[in-house]
Order: structure tokens, then C-alpha cells, then sequence
């Protein structure tokens, strides 16, 4: 049941319009995320080890690198969610990382205006936007949740760590992850590279970026492996198998457990906006 029924790349990022009835692993983006419940039953969502209701009313604000995933309440028919994944540069290209994209609240209520847009928004996407008015309607909708994420900020959420990496042994293992990011790479190793024991080294790269190895480096997969889905006409075991999974199955359950869907339905329905 779970499937894409529009999703849109582009320099903001992407914007998807979701069917969905299976839960995620617990994954992360370096994109900041806006989780919108446009139809059927509502949604739970965990964020950093807290759980949010996510219904009609409400909106759910993920920072970059948060750890998070979804848990639907319809198994069988599922919901329909508009979900936003903002680029930091583009949100604020001259801020420092990712340091210019925080949300004041991870879970705040819909305004009736912020309501109109949201709605308004999701149509576009299904509509097959162009890239100047997609562009130009994510801007004020992004802007706008952004700002009221802020004004409902009573009290402010925790703060978090934000990769701003100082450790010189984890920039070394982040390299190496990112060089050639696969399935088949293995954390002990990059762990020995670097000159770290085991324990050491997870304590310390979760300390530095607020995440584990082990999801850091599914993320650098996954982005990977959305890329190529899109950017690509290379066949979905192909890149399973450039990615390091021994077979396309492996790679399919992979991506399933944490975008929701088969690779090869994403694909069918993703379309890249140039500038």
C-alpha cells in the first residue's frame, strides 16, 4: 500500500506526496523535514525518543540529522502525508552548516493560514509543477513554518548537536564513509583507520555528531541511492550492487525501510525540476 504519489527534486530539496501504512527504521537526513498529514488517519512519528500524534491540526518539525522515523496507526489503508526535505543551503545560504535551519518545535499546530497553504501547496506538487512556481510556493511555506515553529516555541525545544564535526580522528572516519559509502563497508575498520578502539569510537563520533556510525553511514547511502534513482537510468539492481548489497532484494528492503516504498516505485513516480 505504501507508495509515492508525486515527489519532486530540486534545489530546495524535495517534495513528496506520500501513501503510507509501514513503519520506517529509525533513520536521518542532513536536510531539515517537514512532515504534513493531508488525508485518512492520522500518524505517529518519533523524533530524538519522543513520540508526536501527527493529524490534520498539527505539523511535525525534523532538524537536520535528528534521528526519526514513522509509525503508522492504519496498517491497512494507511494516510496520506506531504513531506518536505528543505536543503539548509538553500533555507540559508549563508549560514554555517546546518546551523541556519532549526525549528523552534518539533510538533506545533497548524494555523488556519498556515492550513490554506499547506493544502494549496500539496495540490501543487500532484499537479506536476513547474520549477519556478514550486520553487517560489515552498519558499513562503517553508518560511512560514518555520517562523510559527518559533512563535509556539513555549519553552524551547532541547537543543541538539548539529554536525559540526571537531574531532579530527571523526572527520577522518566521515571521510572515509563518504568517499565511497556501501552496504559493505565495515565500522570496526574505519574505526582502526582512525586510530579509535570499538567503544571509543562510537561514543565519541555519536558525541561529535549526535548520531551513530552505523546511521551516518545509511544516510550517505541513502542519498546515493536517491541520486541515482533520479539523476540516472541505471537499472535498480545496478545500483543495489555499485552500493554494496549482494543482491537487488537486499537493496529494495534496504531502501523500503527507510523512504517506505520499493526503489523502483519511487523512481516511477520522481521527477527532477532544473533550474
Amino acid at each position: 500500500m505504501s507508495r509515492a504519489l508525486a515527489v519532486f527534486h530540486g534545489r530546495f530539496g524535495r517534495a513528496t506526496v506520500y501513501q503510507l501504512n509501514r513503519p520506517f527504521n529509525v533513520h536521518a537526513h542532513r536536510e531539515g523535514h517537514l512532515i504534513f498529514h493531508v488525508g485518512g488517519t492520522p500518524a505517529q512519528i518519533d523524533v530524538c525518543d519522543q513520540r508526536w500524534l501527527l493529524e490534520e491540526d498539527s505539523i511535525v518539525a525534523v532538524n537536520p540529522w535528528e534521528p526519526h522515523n514513522f509509525v503508522p496507526t492504519d496498517l491497512e489503508n494507511g494516510a496520506i502525508f506531504f513531506v518536505l526535505y528543505v536543503n539548509a543551503e538553500w533555507f540559508a545560504p549563508n549560514a554555517a552548516s546546518a546551523l541556519g535551519l532549526r525549528f523552534g518545535r518539533t510538533h506545533f499546530k497548524r494555523t488556519a493560514h498556515l492550513n490554506k497553504q499547506i493544502r494549496r501547496t500539496a495540490a501543487l506538487v500532484c499537479g506536476a509543477p513547474s520549477l519556478s512556481s514550486l520553487d517560489c510556493e515552498l519558499r513562503q511555506l517553508i518560511d512560514a513554518c518555520h517562523a510559527e515553529s518559533w512563535q509556539q516555541s513555549e519553552p524551547p525545544r532541547e537543543a541538539r548537536p548539529t554536525v559540526a564535526v571537531t574531532d579530527f580522528r571523526v572527520r577522518k572516519c566521515i571521510r572515509l564513509m563518504s568517499e565511497s559509502p556501501g552496504a559493505e563497508i565495515e565500522l570496526d575498520s574505519i574505526a582502526r583507520e582512525s586510530g579509535l578502539s570499538r567503544p571509543h569510537f562510537y561514543r565519541l563520533f555519536r558525541t561529535q555528531t549526535g548520531v551513530t556510525p552505523h546511521l551516518y553511514l545509511n544516510t550517505l547511502i541513502m542519498e546515493n541511492a536517491l541520486d541515482a534513482l533520479v539523476t540516472t537510468e541505471a537499472p535498480v539492481a545496478g545500483i543495489g550492487y555499485d552500493l554494496g548489497f549482494s543482491s537487488q532484494s537486499a537493496f529494495t528492503r534496504f531502501f523500503a525501510a527507510n523512504v517506505g516504498m520499493p526503489p523502483t516505485d519511487y523512481r516511477r513516480a520522481a521527477k527532477v525540476l532544473r533550474p
